[in-house]
């Protein structure tokens, strides 16, 4: 078996607030005077969707600065190098922060600067994607898409969140979204089924699915998906920590494959669950005994459904095939 942390990756679902070391986070936290709780260290075992809200608000809550949002970025850049990741399209609640602090523009300006620095530094590109929780304003999410609009780092923005709320009121937003020459991409099909998806891709406009999973709950919906070429942000051992699934065995990951649907390989929260991209890939290979030519189809399905420029992607596919060319 070929050393996977050498396999070109992309990696397009992936939330910055949910790739904060522990350490790191202690350190900022102290600095602006918060506590965080002993427990929540490394190895700590994932408590479900409650503890991930508990988790995820804390994370937030502690980034105060310019320099908290500018260092986390770069520490993103560096551990997600360390994976063997090539490309990754980020995804940052820009406007929530901008809100949050008093000012609309300096946490995502912060966070572009560690990216760029990061970047630089590891060899490794990084765009963001946007999100906005459905659960918040409308206006938010326009908030979102004028801050989109001004950075060409920027490649997409979404739908995220709890998807008993729908997607209806924002389909003004993301359809100038699309005619800003933005990427849409929503969260749907994790927690909801058809119906989420369905808005999703129609009136939603949106170009991928995040998560997607719960596709395979109509199988005419499936043949739509599959017909419209509409990829999959599969996120495996989050929906198993987040419980949607009961466990790595059960996931649909090989369904969702053997319907002929695009399927890439994500993390989604990755130091929350305690499983980076090459962990992901490696636990999926010990469950559903992939061999290294379809981990190599995974990794060219990411590429292929991510924004990257053309030259780019077909750099990283020339690295797929060689890396499955090599001596194991």
């Amino acid at each position: 078996m070929r050393d996977l942390l050498l396999l070109p990756k992309a990696h397009l679902h992936v939330h910055l607030e949910s790739t904060v070391a522990w350490p790191t986070l202690r350190e900022i936290g102290k600095a602006n005077g918060i506590e965080i709780p002993e427990h929540l260290r490394e190895g700590y075992v994932f408590g479900g969707f409650s503890d991930f809200f508990v988790q995820n608000d804390l994370v937030r809550n502690c980034l105060l600065t310019a320099d908290d949002f500018r260092r986390v970025a770069y520490e993103y850049c560096r551990d997600e190098a360390a994976q063997g990741t090539r490309y990754a399209e980020l995804s940052f609640t820009a406007a929530a922060h901008g809100e949050r602090l008093g000012d609309l523009d300096m946490p995502l300006a912060a966070v572009l600067e560690g990216l760029a620095e990061g970047g630089r530094d590891f060899g490794i590109e990084v765009r963001l994607l946007l999100d906005h929780s459905r659960r918040r304003s409308v206006e938010r999410a326009w908030r979102t898409l004028d801050l989109a609009r001004r950075h060409e780092e920027v490649v997409a923005v979404g739908l995220a969140g709890d998807e008993a709320f729908p997607g209806d009121p924002f389909v003004e937003v993301f359809a100038a979204a699309r005619d800003a020459g933005l990427h849409v991409v929503h969260h749907a099909g994790e927690a909801e089924g058809a119906a989420s998806i369905r808005q999703a891709i129609t009136s939603g406009r949106t170009e991928r699915l995040g998560h997607g999973v719960r596709v395979l709950d109509d199988p005419d919906l499936v043949a739509e998906v599959r017909d419209r070429g509409i990829p999959l942000e599969v996120c495996p051992s989050s929906n198993v920590a987040l419980g949607f699934v009961p466990s790595l065995a059960e996931h649909p990951l090989p369904r969702l494959r053997e319907a002929g649907l695009k399927v890439t390989i994500n993390t989604d929260i990755p130091v929350m669950i305690g499983t980076p991209l090459t962990g992901e890939y490696a636990r999926i290979r010990e469950t559903f005994g992939y061999d290294d030519a379809e981990l190599a189809d995974l990794a060219r399905a990411g590429v292929d459904a991510s924004f990257a420029p053309a030259d780019l992607k077909a750099r990283l596919r020339t690295e797929i095939d060689a890396w499955l060319a090599s001596a194991d």
